[in-house]
C-alpha cells in the first residue's frame, strides 16, 4: 500500500495518532500536510519528516472555522500541488454526565468532530473533484461509534454521525474515484485518553487503575490498549486501496473490544 506521488491531508497531526499517521504516510512516499490548531507543533512534525527526507508542510488549521478550513486546503494544494487524501482526525474529549453537561461543551465538541469532519471534507472535495483522479477520505471515528459509553454523550453522538457522513460522500464521491471510510479504535494510550482517566475516576468514585482495567479495557480480548501503529496501519489501507470495492465501510480496530 505505497502512496508515491500522493498528497494527504492530516488534521490535529502534531501529536498522538494523527501525527504517526502523517509520518507512516511519509514513510510509503506521501507528500503530507500536517494540519493542527497548533501551529508550532505542525510545523516541528513536518520538520521531523522533512529531515528524514519526506515532503511535508505544517499548517494552522482551526476545523471549526469555515474560512481557515478553506484557505487551508487552497494553501496545501497551492505548495504541494494536489490533495489525494484526506484524515480528518481532529477532536477532544469532555466527559460529564448528560444531566450536567454544559451546551457550551456539548457545541465545542460536535463542532471540532462534526463540522470540523464536514468542512475539511467539503474543502478536499472540491479539489478532488476538480482534479479528476479520484481520492480517499478518511474519519477517525471510534469504538463510540458503534457502542455507547456513561459521560460521554456528544462524544458518542459525533462518533456515529462520522460514519453517517462517510457513508453519504461515498455515495457521492463514487463517481468521481472518490472513497470514504472510517476508522474505529479502541482507546489508544494518547494525551487525550490519558486526560480522561482522572476524569472517570474522579466521577465514578475509583482509582485510576480500575478505571483502565474495569472501564477502558475490560471488553478486549487481552486487556491491551490499541496503538498508534495499529490505527496507522489502518489509515494507511484505506488510504492506498482505490477502488469503490471498499467504500462507506468502518472498520473497528480495539482488540476485540467491539466486535461487529
Amino acid at each position: 500500500m505505497r502512496l508515491d506521488g500522493k498528497v494527504a491531508i492530516v488534521t490535529g497531526a502534531a501529536s498522538g495518532i494523527g501525527k504517526r499517521i502523517a509520518q507512516v504516510y511519509a514513510a510509503n512516499g506521501a507528500a503530507v500536510a500536517i494540519a493542527d490548531l497548533n501551529l508550532d507543533g505542525a510545523q516541528a512534525t513536518a520538520k521531523e519528516l522533512a529531515d528524514k527526507g519526506a515532503k511535508a508542510v505544517g499548517i494552522a488549521m482551526d476545523v471549526t472555522d469555515e474560512v481557515a478550513v478553506d484557505a487551508g486546503v487552497d494553501a496545501v494544494v497551492k505548495e504541494l500541488g494536489a490533495v489525494d487524501i484526506l484524515v480528518s482526525n481532529a477532536g477532544i474529549q469532555i466527559v460529564n454526565p448528560v444531566d450536567t453537561f454544559a451546551y457550551a461543551d456539548w457545541k465545542k465538541l460536535m463542532a471540532i468532530h462534526v463540522d470540523g469532519a464536514f468542512l475539511t471534507t467539503r474543502a478536499c472535495l472540491r479539489h478532488m473533484y476538480a482534479r479528476g483522479k479520484g481520492g480517499a477520505i478518511i474519519y477517525m471515528g471510534s469504538v463510540h461509534s458503534k457502542e455507547a459509553s456513561k459521560l460521554k454523550a456528544p462524544y458518542v453522538t459525533a462518533k456515529h454521525g462520522l460514519i453517517g457522513l462517510a457513508k453519504v460522500v461515498a455515495k457521492e464521491g463514487a463517481e468521481h474515484g472518490v472513497r470514504a471510510n472510517v476508522i474505529c479504535p479502541g482507546f489508544v494510550r494518547t494525551p487525550l485518553v490519558e486526560k480522561q482517566i482522572p476524569e472517570q475516576a474522579k466521577e465514578f468514585g475509583i482509582s485510576e487503575d480500575d478505571v483502565v482495567k474495569k472501564i477502558m479495557l475490560k471488553d478486549t480480548v487481552d486487556g491491551e490498549f490499541t496503538t498508534v501503529d495499529d490505527v496507522a496501519a489502518c489509515a494507511l489501507f484505506f488510504a492506498g486501496f482505490e477502488t469503490n470495492a471498499l467504500t462507506g465501510q468502518s472498520i473497528v480496530v480495539s482488540h476485540g473490544w467491539c466486535m461487529q
